[in-house]
């Protein structure tokens, strides 16, 4: 059917083949666990909130309020853009409103 030298091309081929996928698949693997790192800090900070008695959380409160306090004072930019952009938004949709019924 086919002649030796090209069963041996082929089989060569194959072989190069098979070695690119391996070689893909490492890769694929790496940067999996390289994108699955934070997920894991994620659920494992998930898991010791759900391990916490319900008092723990209550008490925890003050600590979180302390943290969103010091994040958004770093940006006021994003903090102004939470105090102002709801009625930024309603004074903008109503004066498209008006402009449409003119």
């Amino acid at each position: 059917m086919y002649p030796s030298p090209e069963l041996a091309r082929l089989a060569a081929h194959k072989a190069a083949l098979r070695r690119d996928i391996a070689r893909c698949r490492e890769e694929c693997a790496e940067a999996a666990g390289r994108v699955s790192r934070p997920l894991e800090l994620v659920d494992r900070a998930i898991g010791l909130w759900q391990r916490l008695s319900p008092l723990a959380k209550v008490a925890s409160l003050p600590l979180i309020w302390m943290v969103k306090r010091a994040i958004f004072r770093r940006r006021k930019v994003l903090r102004s853009a939470f105090r102002w952009g709801p009625i930024i938004f309603s004074l903008v949709r109503g004066i498209g409103a008006m402009m449409s019924r003119s």
